[in-house]
């Protein structure tokens, strides 16, 4: 694993040299080139005047903060500089919250944190086990890319875990969401509610968290290199139907499903992934 960022955190006078890894797996993302459709040639991206339609270079390009219809203030990069902030090699911590305290919308992009050399290890490990402890986390800024960023870090697994935040005024409120009523819930059809989400509650670790497009595409991908022809089967919309008779059937195949694995390896049946189903089709 590479690190993407090396610096430190510090909270108080407290430092430790830390680096900064990606916590996600890019390579799970299927990305695609833009191609000519008559000699699948590689399409390049051209900047463009909107108006003139002239070609333009990097140099001819200003950046501008449109305050009215039509109307820019252009500027230039003497102006950002002037808004330069202090160090981009520190985390600066400036307090302990409560996890709870930090609502979810906030979280942005996670990033494992991991002690630079022998010298930090040992606070970096005195760190990670009181934030264990106490059940804190640490909420602080760092900059990047010339702009001050807020982070959270957290224990996890051993290690430290840091998700880079939203600033709270970028979230939107919920009111403004169009067609959000308050409906007062029929006695009856909250019961049925209630009972259906009982009887499928389970723990996050049973519920698969497997991404089915990406399998069915690579298997459409390998099976066009090999020169095979694909078969898409159009699934039929699902069906709306009442409240009351959605919540009584859908608890009617909740309570079947215990009984089903009950019965044992004859009512076991086999269910292919998407990427078999695609490459049977293919064959």
């Amino acid at each position: 694993m590479r690190a993407i960022w090396k610096g430190h955190i510090q909270f108080s006078l407290v430092t430790i040299p830390i680096r900064i890894y990606n916590a996600i797996d890019t390579g799970q993302t299927i990305s695609f080139n833009l191609l000519s459709r008559e000699g699948h040639n590689p399409v390049s991206y051209e900047k463009k005047d909107k108006v003139t339609g002239q070609p333009l270079k990097n140099e001819d390009i200003v950046k501008g903060y449109q305050y009215e219809p039509g109307q820019y203030v252009i500027i230039e990069q003497e102006d950002f500089d002037k808004v330069k902030l202090k160090s981009e090699k520190v985390i600066v911590i400036e307090g302990f919250v409560k996890s709870t305290e930090v609502h979810h919308t906030l979280f942005e992009t996670p990033y494992f944190v991991g002690p630079d050399g022998d010298l930090g290890a040992k606070t970096y490990g005195l760190l990670c086990q009181t934030l264990k402890d106490s059940g804190k986390v640490g909420v602080g800024k760092v900059v990047l890319r010339d702009r001050e960023t807020p982070v959270l870090i957290s224990p996890h697994e051993g290690g430290i875990l840091m998700y880079r935040l939203r600033y709270p005024n970028e979230v939107r409120k919920m009111g403004e969401v169009p067609q959000l009523i308050e409906v007062k819930a029929d006695k009856e059809q909250l019961k049925l509610a209630k009972t259906l989400v009982d009887s499928m509650t389970t723990s996050f670790s049973k519920i698969e968290m497997k991404d089915h497009y990406y399998d069915a595409l690579k298997a459409i991908i390998d099976a066009k290199i090999a020169g095979k022809e694909i078969v898409v089967v159009e699934e039929a919309e699902p069906e709306v139907v009442d409240i009351m008779t959605a919540l009584k059937k859908s608890i009617e195949a909740a309570k079947k499903k215990p009984m089903e694995k009950a019965k044992g390896k004859s009512a076991k049946v086999t269910k292919e992934t998407p990427k078999k189903v695609a490459r049977r089709k293919a064959s």
